[in-house]
């Protein structure tokens, strides 16, 4: 790691996800490189390797900025001091979700990929935040449905999370996708991110 202050690094670190993120909206995940994020920000593409040793790592960092920021917006849309009834929570979670687009392509295509080329130091990095991602949803179940015990709980989350795998691939078809699917006679999904959160979270909390 360079000398420097913490800001600066943090700064530094910053820059280079923001980069990835931009990149991310006009390539794959496969088609992008280390050299390609280096070109989108201020200095060497070798000094990215101070910060991040592997291009799998830069997206985790990316993917970990993606759930503190939907961790917030749990927190303040569904641990609110009010009471929701589960139409009410329903549409607040999906709402919380159809902004992170960018985590559900990643949830979909590249997990697998970046924990394992990451180190261990990142990886419990990305994980304390997905723990504390599950801990607020889980405050928030319990805060707003009385029947909501621990066993209930889990039950939710170990039927959620693995949910929004599927979400962007159902909510984001591309055109070759599109036009394969025509050709076999298969329609292809008309859900938003909203809606297809929205319904399942709806029937999940069914029995409060």
């Amino acid at each position: 790691m360079p000398k420097g202050s913490e800001e600066l690094t943090n700064a530094r670190k910053d820059e280079i996800i923001d980069a990835c993120a931009s990149l991310y909206e006009e390539h794959s995940f496969r088609d992008i490189t280390i050299r390609d994020i280096g070109e989108r920000t201020s200095f060497t593409r070798t000094s990215i390797y101070n910060y991040f040793q592997t291009k799998e790592e830069i997206f985790l960092a990316l993917l970990e900025r993606e759930y503190t920021i939907w961790e917030g917006d749990i927190r303040n849309s569904l641990l609110c001091g009010e009471r929701l009834d589960s139409a009410e929570f329903s549409d607040r979670l999906a709402h919380t979700l159809e902004k992170r687009g960018c985590m559900l392509k990643l949830l979909t295509m590249n997990l697998y990929d970046m924990e394992g080329a990451s180190r261990l130091d990142n990886l419990v990095s990305f994980k304390r935040i997905y723990h504390k991602t599950l801990i607020t949803l889980s405050d928030s179940l319990r805060a707003n449905f009385e029947g909501m015990d621990d066993s209930k709980v889990q039950g939710f989350l170990y039927a959620f999370f693995p949910f929004l795998f599927g979400v962007y691939p159902y909510t984001s078809a591309t055109d070759k996708q599109k036009e394969a699917m025509e050709l076999v006679g298969l329609k292809a999904p008309e859900y938003s991110i909203y809606e297809l959160v929205r319904d399942f979270t709806e029937k999940l909390l069914l029995p409060f």
